[in-house]
C-alpha cells in the first residue's frame, strides 16, 4: 500500500466497525495535542568559573529571536554584533544561577539572575545585558558558545524525520 488512501483504509479496516476505535485515537491525540510543549530547563557551566553554572529556559519564540537580533544591530549598517546578541539571548533566558550545584538566592529566597541587583553590584555592572552576561562569563567566546548551546537546546537546528505511514516500523 503506497497512498494515503490506502493507509487510511488500511487502518480503518483493523478498527471495530462501530467507529468507537476511532474516537478513541481520536480522544488519545486530542489529549496528546492539548499539553504544552515546552523543553526542560538547560544548565550552562561558565568554562572559567569553576563551579559556577546558569541554567536558562530554552523555550525561545521566532519573535523573541527577531527582538534580540533587532536589539544587537541586525537591522543597522554595522550589522549584527554577535557579541551583544549572545549576551540577549543568555540574559533572556535565564532562570537562576548556580553555584556548586545550589541555585544562588537572596536573603528573601529569591533565585537570582542576570538581572538581579546583587549580580550586578558583584560584577560592578548597571546593565543585566550586555555588561552584566560579560563580567560573568569573563571570556567573549564563552558567551557566545553558550548561546549557541541555548539556541540549540531550544530546538532551532533539529531535524525533523519524514516518516512513511505506509510502513511499519519493523519495515524501516
Amino acid at each position: 500500500m503506497s497512498t494515503t488512501d490506502d493507509f487510511k483504509y488500511q487502518v480503518n479496516s483493523e478498527t471495530d466497525t462501530s467507529g468507537a476505535d476511532d474516537l478513541n485515537v481520536l480522544n488519545q491525540l486530542k489529549s496528546v495535542i492539548q499539553k504544552k510543549v515546552q523543553r526542560e530547563e538547560i544548565y550552562i557551566s561558565v568554562p572559567e568559573r569553576p563551579g559556577v553554572m546558569v541554567r536558562v529556559s530554552p523555550n525561545i519564540t521566532q519573535t523573541q529571536l527577531r527582538a534580540w537580533r533587532k536589539n544587537a544591530g541586525d537591522d543597522s549598517k554595522k550589522g549584527l554584533d554577535t557579541l551583544k546578541f549572545s549576551c540577549n539571548v543568555i540574559a533572556a533566558t535565564c532562570t537562576g544561577l548556580v553555584m556548586n550545584d545550589v541555585v544562588v538566592t537572596n536573603d528573601m529566597g529569591i533565585e537570582l539572575t542576570f538581572a538581579s541587583p546583587e549580580i550586578m553590584q558583584m560584577t560592578n555592572t548597571t546593565r543585566p545585558h550586555p555588561d552584566c552576561v560579560q563580567a560573568f562569563f569573563g571570556l567573549e567566546p564563552h558567551i557566545e558558545a553558550a548561546a549557541v548551546a541555548i539556541i540549540e537546546a531550544s530546538g532551532y537546528g533539529d531535524s525533523v524525520d519524514a516518516v512513511d505511514p505506509t510502513k511499519r516500523s519493523s519495515e524501516n
